[in-house]
């Protein structure tokens, strides 16, 4: 099984279906290509009708976007352990990704991923809105699994958040005590700080993923 992924450094899809397969130990080797440049879309090409990552080969079988990603994994090698066993939590947890999937636009473009970063922004109104949604998504959390994953045990609606916690690092955005200890909780994960390590390594530069000021 092959998951083709881009930089570490930027790519936010890419860090999800990872993480959750390397969180899960599920055994995959990774195929990374560099972000907007002819050889990404080039080697896509050859194996995907969409050019885009995550992009994940089992087999004869081919699966793109993380979250479709995400739930293949859970279906064929998990035996449905990346949701939540209740199945009220399982259908918030559900929710909750889903909203990460389609939402938040604001807060996407304004604050790129960018690990190897430590930067001030000018915010929009509507990227705060959506920072005070992520702080009222991880604050409800924490008040029902303290000091614990989004749902007690890692799922996928950690591996969805996940880079949203890492944008909020680079960006020294300030959050509630309650979703500080979330954010602290995935920072401290060693399956993640694998892909930072991995992150900071990186040298290429995509230009339009370099926001803001670097803090001195």
């Amino acid at each position: 099984m092959q998951l083709f992924i881009g930089n570490k450094n930027y790519s936010t899809w890419s860090l999800r279906a990872w993480y959750l397969m390397s969180k899960f130990n599920v055994i995959f080797t990774e195929k990374q290509l560099v972000l907007d440049t002819p050889e990404f879309y080039e080697t896509l090409k050859n194996s995907f009708a969409v050019q885009k990552v995550p992009a994940l080969v089992d087999g004869d079988l081919q699966v793109w976007d993380s979250l479709a990603i995400c739930e293949y994994i859970n279906d064929a090698y998990l035996s449905n352990t990346a949701w939540p066993i209740d199945t009220a939590q399982r259908a918030t947890a559900r929710s909750l990704s889903a909203e990460m999937h389609t939402g938040f636009m604001a807060l996407r473009n304004e604050m790129p991923m960018n690990i190897r970063a430590t930067r001030l922004i000018e915010l929009s109104a509507a990227a705060k809105k959506d920072i005070s949604r992520i702080d009222e998504i991880f604050s409800q959390q924490q008040r029902s699994y303290p000091n614990a994953w989004l749902f007690g045990e890692f799922s996928i609606a950690d591996a969805m958040y996940a880079p949203v916690v890492l944008r909020l690092k680079t960006y020294q955005i300030s959050l509630s005590a309650l979703a500080e200890h979330y954010c602290q909780h995935v920072l401290s994960c060693p399956t993640l700080q694998q892909w930072i390590t991995e992150a900071l390594k990186e040298t290429d530069i995509v230009a339009c993923d370099e926001a803001g000021v670097d803090v001195t």
